[in-house]
């Protein structure tokens, strides 16, 4: 994987104002390049160091933080929709090797046309496999682990330009720092990711009350494969979402899927358009949102149906929004509910979004929100024209008391002197980042602000 070779020409653009997809990170390149592959990202490196310079790769923009802003006119932005390609598939062993550009929707689509899929998705797939991997992307399930736990190598341009294959095996520091390393510690270019035979879910969405779901957390969340739910703010009502793992070996006869109808309704009429309305009329009526959210949590009523894992996991966001997610001990996780929802109540604040809460295995990434422990997941959003601070900081206050870590990509303001004590590898992760790019090439504020700053 290390040459260039069937990768399309490099060609750079005229830089423009970036802005990532909810609104609230913008800035302006110095040049905007599109290498064609490994030999043409180390050339952009080599000729960077040389300069003085810095290199930001960014995918499709769906991080709330300022993780793959170009800071600086110095900066260029390493775009890699050119290394987009599928490189090897071997349907026997579930290995798929994919350009780091890849969306993960495209990559789904093209396991499931080769009788395979990821074991386990976050709910959006508009992420590139690098980008994704670099914030420790995750879905939910108490047995089952982030997008990285199913990384079993990469290749990667370190910041002298050097390519080199990471595994278990080769270059096991840098394999363990850069399956979730932030994009601190090289760009990487391709991923080969471990998948496993094409399987459906069997979804079962209905209701609960807060207080009776909380009490029975444990149940609701080890009682079957995927799990998780949305507490309506002002309300004490959910949504509940359970998805039981149905193989496929025998052929796809077991797929029961939504109605074209139905499926547009539930998810595009209702959790889109309506909602999109909703959360637009709170931004300028406050007043209205604790009604809302009364009626919202009724709108979305019971269904079950069963399809290909991807189509479940994932959902398409139209309603553009502003998040702000923590990983807890899962320990701590029911707790901190109570105390958030308490929280929201004495408070004069108006949510529209529902808070979302997800389960995950523990793993061994060193940077990886999981690493450790079992862990539950508390997500927050606003409306991306809405102040967020407030909430967010109540949020935050809350989260931070229980042991949380803040997702990569997600709004937060914790840096690298409160994140060291949260991460038993944070030092070891620093030390690779120093041998790995020792000029700072990759580095940008948010990355000064999480991880400490770089000797250039």
């Amino acid at each position: 994987m290390g040459s260039s070779a069937g990768w399309r020409q490099r060609r750079s653009e005229t830089p423009t104002a970036w802005t990532n997809w909810a609104g609230n990170q913008t800035a302006t390149p110095a040049e905007v390049a599109h290498p064609a592959g490994p030999d043409e990202v180390a050339t952009l490196v080599r000729k960077a160091v040389d300069g003085g310079s810095r290199l930001r790769p960014i995918g499709t923009g769906h991080s709330f933080t300022a993780i793959g802003r170009p800071d600086g006119p110095d900066t260029t932005q390493l775009v890699l929709d050119r290394c987009a390609d599928l490189l090897a598939l071997d349907a026997a062993s579930g290995l798929v090797t994919v350009g780091a550009g890849m969306t993960l929707s495209r990559l789904n689509r093209l396991l499931a046309e080769a009788g395979l899929a990821l074991t386990n998705l976050g709910d959006i797939e508009r992420q590139t496999i690098a980008g994704a991997l670099a914030t420790g992307t995750h879905g939910t399930g108490a047995r089952f682990g982030g997008l990285a736990t199913q990384v079993r190598a990469f290749e990667l341009v370190r910041g002298d330009g050097e390519i080199v294959l990471c595994s278990a095996h080769d270059h096991a520091d840098l394999f363990a720092a850069a399956r979730v390393g932030l994009g601190a510690v090289g760009v990487v270019t391709s991923v080969t990711l471990q998948a496993v035979p094409l399987f459906a879910l069997r979804a079962e969405e209905g209701s609960a009350r807060l207080p009776e779901l909380l009490d029975g957390f444990d149940e609701f969340a080890d009682g079957v494969d995927h799990a998780e739910f949305y507490w309506f703010p002002h309300t004490d009502r959910t949504l509940t979402k359970r998805n039981t793992r149905i193989s496929l070996s025998a052929g796809q006869s077991e797929l029961d899927p939504l109605g074209r109808l139905r499926g547009w309704f539930s998810d595009e009429f209702l959790s889109n358009r309506v909602f999109g309305l909703v959360v637009a009329t709170g931004r300028h009526a406050p007043r209205t949102i604790s009604p809302a959210a009364r009626v919202s949590s009724r709108a979305l009523g019971a269904r079950t149906f069963t399809d290909l894992s991807y189509k479940v996991f994932t959902s398409e966001r139209r309603v553009r929004f502003k998040e702000m997610e923590y990983a807890l001990p899962r320990a701590e996780l029911v707790g901190a509910i109570r105390e958030l929802t308490a929280a929201v109540e004495r408070s004069d604040l108006r949510i529209s979004f529902p808070v979302e809460v997800r389960v995950s295995a523990p793993d061994e990434i060193w940077l990886s929100t999981a690493h450790g422990r079992e862990t539950g997941y508390v997500a927050v959003h606003v409306d991306h024209g809405t102040p967020h601070e407030e909430y967010f900081g109540m949020v935050e206050a809350i989260m931070t008391a229980a042991g949380g870590r803040p997702h990569w990509g997600k709004l937060h303001t914790q840096t690298a002197e409160t994140l060291r004590p949260r991460y038993p590898k944070f030092d070891d992760f620093r030390a690779v980042r120093a041998q790995s790019d020792p000029a700072g090439v990759f580095t940008n504020d948010y990355l000064d602000q999480v991880l400490g700053p770089v000797a250039r």
